[in-house]
């Protein structure tokens, strides 16, 4: 297969995770006789430097002209970085935005799986954790509060931000379906987050998940309050399978559960639309405090990578086979610094890399 793969390396850690995702990516080129064509694309504080815009139409353009990009981590220290400095329009984080927006990626898929080799680093206890889990949650990604208008003006004398959370239910409904799906693929359960003890946009989110829940008679389905599921996430986490939820929600709740994993450095993530394009990314920040230490965990981009031959590419086999190799490293017992833990062998970034690759067969 030949596959057109737009890069965008980012800011801090990014160029160096992305180069080894990008190594792992050549390997099953490789050894499965595919072709895998890469173009790098700017976003975030390194377009800043370079055009004086987080993201410019021209990058838009050729990212649609892919069948999928492989994203980094962008965005820099927010109290001492210029970025910062700048009006919120033209900072790094505004780029992420633009993307997802133009690129229609309004379904956010963010894997939450313990490795029996990692169990010492999860924080939970082992009576909580038992056997270990493995829940995926779908966060919808171009709505609400992210999205709705906002303004800050003096009203009445005092200064006064508004901020404004909107969905209809057409957004609502392609996110449920796309929650509803991925649950048949799994162990059909879907847990549905929302806040509508309080909020009229919960209470449309809570009917419109009930009206395609009768479409999938499989599927085990609930309704779960935003507070009680984020308690639910550290006492209980086994309980989840599909945790279908809004942006801001999805946001908070995706990084606690990478929390219980571990370490941030082992969460992958996609963003897709209606078509097979996506967009491939780890949930981790950009670190800028170890760039350029070879010290940064790549497995979170290395399995981007593999969700990305799974998901746009169909190349279930090649995603197996990286999913497999990280499995085999870590029980191999190598370690980045991140989750290291006495007894186990500490590797830098690049090493973590071309061990991987090399358990690609």
């Amino acid at each position: 297969m030949n596959c057109n793969i737009g890069v965008i390396k980012g800011d801090g850690i990014g160029p160096e995770i992305v180069d080894e995702a990008m190594k792992v990516l050549d390997k099953v080129a490789e050894v499965y006789n595919h072709t895998f064509n890469y173009e790098q694309l700017l976003m975030g504080g390194i377009s800043i430097d370079t055009y004086g815009v987080p993201l410019t139409d021209e990058t838009i353009e050729k990212a649609k002209a892919s069948d999928a990009v492989l994203m980094g981590s962008i965005g820099g220290d927010t109290t001492t970085s210029p970025w910062y400095k700048l009006e919120p329009s033209l900072r790094p984080e505004a780029g992420l935005l633009k993307i997802r927006k133009a690129l229609n990626l309004f379904a956010n898929l963010r894997p939450a799986y313990l490795y029996n080799e990692l169990k010492r680093a999860c924080p939970l206890r082992d009576d909580i954790i038992g056997d270990g889990f493995d829940m995926l949650i779908m966060r919808e990604l171009t709505g609400g509060l992210y999205f709705g208008e906002r303004s800050t003006k003096e009203v009445d004398g005092k200064m006064t931000a508004v901020d404004t959370l909107t969905y209809n239910e057409d957004e609502i409904r392609r996110i449920a379906i796309k929650g509803f799906d991925i649950a048949m693929k799994r162990s059909k359960k879907v847990t549905s987050v929302d806040k509508a003890n309080v909020l009229d946009s919960s209470r449309l989110w809570r009917k419109v998940v009930e009206e395609v829940a009768k479409d999938y008679p499989e599927v085990t389905y609930e309704h779960m309050l935003v507070d009680n599921c984020a308690m639910q996430l550290v006492r209980n986490p086994r309980q989840f399978d599909v945790i279908l939820t809004e942006n801001m929600f999805g946001d908070i709740l995706s990084d606690e559960a990478a929390m219980v994993t571990g370490s941030l450095g082992m969460l992958s993530s996609a963003s897709l639309n209606e078509t097979k394009f996506g967009l491939y990314e780890p949930s981790h920040g950009s670190a800028p405090d170890i760039a350029g230490q070879d010290i940064a965990n790549p497995i979170a981009t290395i399995l981007s990578a593999a969700m990305m031959l799974r998901y746009t590419f169909d190349l279930d086999k090649e995603a197996d086979a990286i999913e497999e190799a990280v499995k085999q490293v870590l029980a191999d017992g190598y370690r980045t610094e991140d989750i290291y833990d006495e007894g186990s062998t500490k590797v830098g970034c690049s090493k973590m890399g071309d061990l991987i690759a090399e358990r690609i067969n």
